[in-house]
This record gives C-alpha cells, structure tokens and sequence, in this order.
C-alpha cells in the first residue's frame, strides 16, 4: 500500500499544519474546516479506521482522546462544549483511510449533523 496523506504529513512528505506533536500522534488543522476550530488529531501509527481498532490500541485511543482535550482547552473551546468526530467508512464520511479524530467547535453544533 502507498503512503497514505497523513502518513505523508508524519513524514513531513506533504504539507500540513501541524500545532502539536509526541511520540504517538500529531494535531494540524484541517484545511477545509467545517468550524472556527476543526482541529485533526492522528496517531503516528498507520492504522486504516475505527474498524482496524482492537482491544490492545485502547492505550492509544485514551491518549488520542486526551489530545483532543488538550487542544480544545488551548484554543479556549472546553468551556462553551465541542464536537468530537470519527468517521469510518465511506459510508460514514471517511475520506482519508488513516484513522483521525476531528475537533470541532468555536460555534453550536446541531444535530443531527448531517
């Protein structure tokens, strides 16, 4: 399989606005944002999607989650309450085939979202 985007974005391949990095994940904005913060949170780790996920990525998943947390705090979110999403599959939205979390917020989020 070929590097995938945001393999390549890791790699620092491809462009990418990244605002935090570790060992296990990057954050960068997205760059077709769908709020006034649409932050992308990636696990270094190619992993294709949620359905790729098992019960031994659990300590990556918590660390994920916890960087979407710490990113909604930093740009002054947490408070006013965001959107976290994870599409899966084509059907789901997915259009990256590399697992990733999106942040959303900085404005109401309905629902349903669509």
């Amino acid at each position: 399989m070929a590097e995938c985007l945001f393999c390549r974005i890791i790699a620092r391949k491809a462009p990418g606005r990244i605002i935090y990095e570790d060992e296990h994940c990057v954050a960068l904005e997205d760059i077709n944002p769908q709020a006034p913060v649409h932050i992308l949170v990636i696990p270094k780790r190619h992993v294709d999607s949620m359905t790729q996920v098992t019960a031994a990525d659990g300590e990556l998943m918590a660390h994920l989650l916890l960087i979407v947390n710490r990113m909604a705090k930093e740009k002054k979110i947490i408070d006013r309450g965001y959107r976290t999403v994870i599409n899966t599959g084509s059907a789901g939205g997915q259009s990256v085939y590399h697992l990733h979390l999106h942040l959303l917020g900085g404005r109401p989020m309905h629902w349903p979202p669509g």
